[in-house]
This record gives structure tokens, sequence and C-alpha cells, in this order.
């Protein structure tokens, strides 16, 4: 008798349960590998770029923003979704714009990673973006982020103070330090 491979997964049914600007939630209906039927509830979001945007000084250039999810500001690197017909690449550079005000020309590209997998489909591209010029571009949602200038070295100590708290940022930041930029 052959054992049932656990990995292999069967959708029974699927419902969009919700669906809003930034995501929508899905249920469905599987039969796991071992026979088991049971449910998951998927949050769905488009991919994500999250940049590390270093200046000539070798300083971070990070975003506080209110977030209303934690219900208290943050201190993270620059991030936003990919829109529909845009590459993560072109993605960066208008979220860099945007947020702080600085065009990149020389971005490389440090791998990615998903935010939440066991409940949500995000997939962050992780960049580093450097020789930034003065460049403002202006959108709806970035009028009340605060840029901050923060040494790259210093942002280790940041992290185990807490003061940086947000996922993306932690894995941003930690990976250039780790492997240099």
């Amino acid at each position: 008798m052959q054992t049932p491979d656990p990995a292999t997964v069967e959708t029974l049914s699927t419902e969009t349960v919700f669906s809003g600007r930034a995501f929508s939630v899905r249920v469905s209906r599987i039969r796991k590998g071992d026979g088991t039927v049971t449910t998951r509830e998927v949050v769905e979001h488009p991919e994500v770029v999250a940049i590390v945007a270093l200046d000539k000084e070798d300083n971070a250039l990070l975003v506080r923003q209110h977030r209303f999810a934690v219900g208290k500001e943050l201190l993270e690197i620059p991030a936003g979704g990919v829109e529909p017909g845009e590459t993560p690449d072109e993605c960066v550079r208008r979220e860099l714009r945007e947020e702080t005000g600085y065009l990149p020309h020389n971005l490389k590209r440090l791998g990615g990673f998903h935010s939440a997998p066991g409940f949500c489909s995000e997939y962050l591209h992780l960049y580093l973006a450097t020789e930034l010029e003065r460049s403002p571009l202006h959108a709806s949602d970035t009028d009340e982020i605060r840029v901050e200038r923060i040494p790259i070295n210093k942002t280790r100590d940041l992290i185990l103070s807490g003061e940086i708290e947000d996922a993306k940022s932690i894995a941003g930041l930690l990976t250039v330090l780790t492997f240099g930029h």
C-alpha cells in the first residue's frame, strides 16, 4: 500500500469572501494528502518591492509613517506594490521617488521572500538602491511620510532595541549588513 503524500493538496472549492482596494480574501476547501478535508483562508496581495536605499554617506533612507493596522508609527525601509504592467525594477524607481523623493541610478536585486506564507500570498522583491538623485514624484498616500537618514551601521542597534520592528525592514537591512553593499 502506497503512503499518501502529505504535501499533496487538492482544492475542492474556492470562494472570494472579500475584495478590497489593497487585498482580497479567499476561502478554499481542500483535501490534504492524508485525505483530511479542511479549509484554508488566504489573503491575496500583489507582489511588493522593499528597498534598502543608501546615499553617498552610507545612510539608509528610512520612512516613518503611521500604520493603522498596528496603531502606531513605524520606521521602515521604503516599499510598495507592483502595479499591473509594471516590473519590479520600475516599481522600485517609482516607489522610492514617491516615498523619499529620490531616484536610484543603481539597482541591485537582493532576492526576495514571502511575508507571511501561512496565510498570505504576498511576495516581496528585495532591492538595494544607490546613486540617488533628488527627483520627487507626488503620490496622494505619501503626504504623511517622513524620511529619516540613518547610518546603515546603526540600523542593527535600532533593530535590536525594537525601534525597527517591521519584518521587511529587518530582513532588508540585515541582508545588506550581512552580505555587504
